[in-house]
Parts: structure tokens; C-alpha cells; sequence
């Protein structure tokens, strides 16, 4: 009688390790090092500037997460469309300045939450704004990024 398991594989010519599972690709150090730095980095970039343009604005608009998420756009779609089109760069800067920097600097969870606070407060215009101003600011700051570094 043939069952799954005692069934010869179609493809045996894999090393086989009894009992210990290979896990190379899926625990890369440098990768999460590099994406760390980057993340240290943004992230206190990111509480800097929200500090600084909490005390030069008006606090009824989130001022300070458009500003972020904005340039977090620009930067994003800068370097992407220059270490893809214009520079053969090592995978380390996308680990570090796209998923670390970038991934930590931008935040779309308090953009989603001030929003949330504008609509249960019940001020529409703000709620709507923030809304309309993300979305359009932040695409508008990746086509002007990818715009830069091509013409770089």
C-alpha cells in the first residue's frame, strides 16, 4: 500500500538533514542590521520634526504627519526610482533607506488615527482635508521624487 509520506519524491536529488531545517534565507543578519540603523534613524527623525512643527503650527490639524508622510514620500520615491533605473546599488541601501528609514520615518497609522479623532470630533473639513491633503501630497511627493532622480 502507498501513502503519501512513504512515496518517493519526484525531485530527491536535495540534501536531506534529518531533524534540522534550514532557515538561511529567512534569517539574513545583515539585512535586519542594516534595516535597524535605518529604523533608529527614522524613527527619531520622525519625533524630532513632529515636535518642531507641533510648536510652529496650529495643533487642529495634524500638520506634522502630512509634513512626514509627505516627505517620506519624496525620499521614497527618489531613491527607489534612482538605485533602480539610474545606479546599480547593493541591496543593503534598499534595507536601510526603503523598508528601515523610510518604513520607520513615515507614519501611516497616525495619519489614520488623526484622521479617525477629526471624524469623531466632527469636524468634517479637517477630516476631509487630511485626507484628500495625504493622499494627494504624498502621491504628488513620489512622481516629484522619481521625477528628480531621473533627471539626475
Amino acid at each position: 500500500m502507498e501513502f503519501a509520506f512513504n512515496r518517493p519524491r519526484a525531485d530527491d536529488s536535495y540534501q536531506s538533514n534529518v531533524g534540522a531545517v534550514r532557515m538561511r534565507s529567512l534569517i539574513e543578519w545583515r539585512a535586519y542590521a542594516w534595516i535597524s540603523v535605518g529604523a533608529l534613524l527614522g524613527a527619531n527623525l520622525r519625533y524630532l520634526l513632529s515636535k518642531i512643527v507641533t510648536r510652529l503650527t496650529d495643533a487642529a490639524f495634524p500638520w506634522g504627519t502630512l509634513l512626514i508622510n509627505a516627505t517620506g514620500s519624496l525620499i521614497l520615491g527618489f531613491f527607489l526610482v534612482w538605485t533602480t533605473e539610474r545606479v546599480l546599488a547593493n541591496p543593503m541601501w534598499r534595507w536601510l533607506v526603503a523598508i528601515g528609514f523610510c518604513g520607520s520615518y513615515t507614519t501611516f497609522s497616525g495619519y489614520a488615527y488623526e484622521t479617525m479623532a477629526c471624524l469623531e470630533q466632527g469636524q468634517w473639513m479637517l477630516f476631509a482635508s487630511n485626507i484628500l491633503a495625504n493622499n494627494l501630497l504624498c502621491l504628488g511627493a513620489v512622481v516629484v521624487g522619481g521625477v528628480v532622480a531621473r533627471a539626475i
